[in-house]
């Protein structure tokens, strides 16, 4: 097994002066503390796949992965909207990244399956008078003729911000390198990430995952958390009626098991799964913390998505395929208290308030 990363995700927190509430340690780090406690070896190699291609597809016929895993790309939509540079960063690197990921996997001209990690934000936050399915949406057309034609299409995408563009471009790229090439692809449509902690992490502190509560990366659970466990009011964005998809970060890793182990037979389509457990309405998010502990208030702020965001919407999200695999999830009933009490009391004195207020997009 081996990981390939320029540890850019580091960098952008020097360049934002934030960090996450639980202490990150060195990838070298990392890498000896699962050593020590699973007695397994993960190689690293520092490398841009972006930027540096030759140098990733000659790893590539070197290593001869069966499976490759594709997360490089840059995952924050607010930052994807902070200037032209975040624009342009976030274009450059999350499309360059997936494209010179494929054109590897064709030149090395091994039987290398696929695995990568999209978002739910690609079908939009609108209103639908149906359930969004996984990935393909059925539609009649009329022929030439005038008979009615079922055919089967991509849900069509609906996108709310540059990093969220890049994803439903992904699709494209999946969608050619699958036809074309006959590479087997799964693309995980996954929901808002919450929770920091996994069987395997919990191993050693070493290892423990990020836990982003700043206006830019922190997603709106995580943030609400922090901001109860330090007693600032909740941020909810004008009037909380937006509904959102979550997903446990462990149920997250049990996703990508459960894909890799499923991979499509040779010669099928691209396969979508929709990566989330529940949907909740961001209101009754804040609600639900603040009756856990009495003295948090919430706090009904100017919404910096104004002109990109519904007000208010409904979601409803096919998510059968986890299901009949076996998924068992971790609902946020049962996991904000531990997440609370267990992580953020903990790290609270790592918080900087003046990180928590979100930024204009733009």
């Amino acid at each position: 097994m081996g990981i390939v990363d320029n540890l850019s995700r580091r960098k952008i927190d020097v360049e934002l002066e934030v960090e996450s509430l639980t202490p990150i340690t060195s990838i070298h780090t990392r890498l000896a503390a699962w050593r020590e406690v699973s007695g397994k070896e993960i190689s690293f190699f520092n490398l841009d796949i972006a930027q540096e291609y030759y140098q990733f597809l000659a790893l590539v016929k070197e290593f001869r992965p069966e499976v490759i895993v594709h997360f490089a790309e840059q995952r924050s939509a607010p930052y994807s909207t902070l200037s032209e540079r975040t624009k342009r960063y976030t274009v450059d690197n999350n499309i360059n990244a997936t494209n010179n990921v494929l054109c590897a996997i064709v030149e090395s001209g091994l039987d290398i399956y696929l695995v990568h990690l999209g978002s739910i934000g690609v079908y939009g936050y609108h209103t639908t008078v149906m359930e969004i399915p996984e990935g393909y949406l059925k539609i009649q057309v009329q022929s030439r003729s005038g008979e009615s034609v079922e055919q089967e299409i991509l849900y069509p995408a609906d996108t709310e911000s540059i990093y969220h563009m890049t994803k439903a471009q992904d699709q494209l790229l999946f969608h050619y390198y699958n036809k074309n090439n006959g590479i087997r692809i799964t693309d995980l449509h996954q929901g808002n990430v919450w929770g920091t902690r996994t069987q395997e992490t919990k191993l050693d502190e070493r290892l423990i995952n990020r836990f982003d509560y700043d206006g830019v990366y922190g997603t709106v659970l995580n943030r609400f958390i922090i901001q109860a466990a330090v007693g600032y009011p909740l941020t909810v964005y004008g009037n909380g009626g937006q509904t959102r998809a979550f997903i446990h970060i462990q149920d997250t890793t049990r996703c990508i098991e459960l894909a890799i182990n499923n991979p499509p037979p040779k010669g099928a389509k691209v396969q979508i799964f929709n990566q989330i457990t529940q949907t909740h309405r961001i209101k009754d998010l804040a609600e639900t913390i603040a009756k856990m502990i009495p003295s948090v208030k919430i706090n009904y702020v100017d919404n910096p998505r104004k002109d990109i965001e519904d007000k208010e919407n409904e979601f409803f999200v096919a998510k059968e395929c986890f299901l009949s695999m076996g998924l068992k999830p971790i609902f946020l009933e049962k996991g904000l208290i531990e997440e609370i009490h267990d992580i953020a009391n903990k790290y609270q004195h790592r918080c900087d308030l003046t990180k928590i207020p979100p930024p204009v997009w733009t």
